[in-house]
């Protein structure tokens, strides 16, 4: 066997057309390229914990310095594949409570007539569909999109055994609520679990910092640190746990791992929705951003992470834009249907938009106060 060498570039490049990506128009640290990374490693690896997973698509990738692309990177999209159908993340007992990932089915579901989101993922890098309907795949960040004559979509997609998913299903979210029904069911979770226990390497999520920037808001506890909080603990293997924390002057006191209402979803989701009634009760609500084109669509930037529900919702009226300027990710949506994204965000995650005020900014909360 005769053996080349090759550039960073030309094995970037190589990599990214095995991954049935177009070399020239995608670069391999791109959120498609990253995807595609994540989604052929989890063909092999599934079942397999999210950290194992991350760390083999960076350090495998991390050599191919074709751009910057931080293990942080990795994590989000990953986040991604499992709130929009691809992987799911199940709860294993086996002695210990631990994340693992799995292959989702090979499934769709119709956007509009003639459009259709792609989910799931076959064992051993298989392709999803065969070759001729693999060619009009659109890769657009984490999503693949497939358009195709609605009146033979169900017939075709379903002989190549893809399960139709419908679009109810598909946004179920939890029923509406005050913010305060919320915090006060997990909190009544917490009034009667175990005592915490001596706990080591605790992130928790600051109420008090700023909305608009994600990775500060976690830090370690300080001795001034009273009241429940958001929290993330290691476990020896797998991701660390998402957990709701109660603190007594910096010390644990009680704690409770989520997910605790729905065991299928993944335990950030019921963090991040906790987290969103905290602010919005605590007066700073989590916000969003509209921004108005030229073109017949609407911009709504995120500056902090969404619960699953609220991402499929968006992924089903819009297009997901990935990470823009000044925005944690943003989502472009037809000026026809932004009222009704707006609204949906203030009646199930009760978040404002920028400069106006919020339906809950009169009710009171402190960080000590349960």
């Amino acid at each position: 066997m005769k053996l080349a060498k090759l550039s960073t570039e030309e094995a970037s490049r190589l990599a990214v057309a095995t991954l049935k990506l177009d070399a020239e128009s995608v670069d391999l640290g791109s959120r498609e390229g990253v995807s595609a990374s994540l989604r052929r490693a989890a063909s092999f690896m599934c079942p397999t914990s999210p950290n194992r997973l991350v760390d083999a698509v960076f350090s495998a990738m991390r050599p191919l310095r074709t751009c910057e692309l931080s293990r942080d990177d990795v994590v989000d999209t990953l986040e991604l594949l499992v709130a929009s159908g691809d992987l799911l993340e199940l709860r294993r007992e086996n002695g210990r409570s631990t994340r693992l990932l799995y292959l989702a089915p090979p499934s769709y579901i119709e956007l509009v007539p003639g459009t259709y989101l792609l989910m799931g993922i076959r064992p051993f890098d298989a392709p999803l569909l065969e070759d001729d309907l693999a060619l009009d795949i659109d890769y657009e960040n984490h999503t693949r999109i497939l358009k195709l004559d609605s009146s033979t979509a169900t017939s075709r997609l379903g002989a190549l055994g893809l399960q139709r998913v419908m679009r109810k299903r598909w946004v179920a979210s939890p029923a509406p609520e005050l913010p305060k029904e919320l915090i006060g069911r997990f909190r009544a979770r917490l009034d009667v679990a175990g005592e915490a226990g001596q706990l080591d390497g605790l992130y928790i999520l600051d109420p008090l910092s700023s909305v608009r920037y994600y990775r500060g808001r976690w830090r370690v506890p300080v001795p001034s640190d009273t009241g429940d909080f958001v929290a993330r603990r290691p476990q020896a293997y797998g991701a660390d746990l998402w957990c709701l924390l109660r603190l007594q002057e910096g010390f644990p006191q009680r704690i409770i791992d989520l997910p605790v209402e729905d065991s299928v979803v993944p335990g950030r989701d019921e963090a991040w929705r906790y987290q969103a009634a905290v602010d919005a009760l605590s007066g700073s609500p989590q916000q969003f951003r509209i921004r108005q084109g030229v073109t017949r669509d609407a911009t709504f930037d995120f500056f902090l992470p969404l619960p699953g529900f609220a991402e499929r919702y968006l992924q089903l009226v819009g297009l997901s834009l990935g990470k823009t300027a000044g925005a944690l990710f943003s989502f472009r949506v037809p000026h026809a249907v932004a009222g009704e994204v707006a609204a949906f965000l203030t009646d199930m995650l009760w978040m404002a938009q920028e400069g106006e005020a919020s339906g809950v900014r009169n009710a009171h909360h402190r960080r000590d106060d349960r």
